[in-house]
C-alpha cells in the first residue's frame, strides 16, 4: 500500500481514536485499531493485528510483534503514525475519562463492547 495523505491522516485518525479511547475506557488494540485498519485500510486480520502489536511493542509485546514481522504482516512506517496518534489521543481520552463520573463511563464501556462484538459477530 502506497504512503499517501489520505493514508497518513486514515492512520493518524485510528492511531488518536485508539488512543482516546485507551484512555478513557482502558481499550485501543484490539477493539478499535484491528477492525478500523481491516474496515478502512483493507487490512487482512493478521496484518491488522501485527500492526497493531507493533504499536504497543515496546517493550510490552515486542516479542509477538516480532512473529508477525517475521511473516511479512506488519508495516512499521503504519504503525510509527499510528503510536503518534495513540500518544496524542490517549491524553486527550484519559483526561475525558477523569472527568465523567464512574456509572456514566461504565455505561460508554459496555455501549462500545456491545457494538464492537455486534460488528464482529455479524459484519463479513
Amino acid at each position: 500500500m502506497k504512503m499517501t495523505t489520505t493514508i497518513i491522516v486514515s492512520l493518524l485518525i485510528i492511531g488518536i481514536l485508539a488512543g482516546v479511547l485507551s484512555g478513557l475506557v482502558g481499550v485501543g488494540g484490539g477493539l478499535v485499531m484491528i477492525p478500523l485498519m481491516i474496515l478502512l485500510l483493507g487490512y487482512s486480520q493478521h496484518e491488522a493485528q501485527g500492526t497493531s502489536l507493533a504499536v504497543l511493542a515496546v517493550p510490552v509485546t515486542l516479542l509477538a510483534a516480532y512473529n508477525y514481522y517475521s511473516e511479512g504482516y506488519i508495516n512499521w512506517k503504519f504503525a510509527a503514525f499510528i503510536a503518534v496518534g495513540f500518544v496524542v489521543g490517549g491524553f486527550f481520552g484519559s483526561k475525558l475519562a477523569i472527568s465523567i463520573n464512574q456509572a456514566m463511563l461504565k455505561k460508554i464501556f459496555g455501549v462500545i463492547l456491545l457494538i464492537a462484538a455486534f460488528k464482529m459477530f455479524f459484519g463479513k
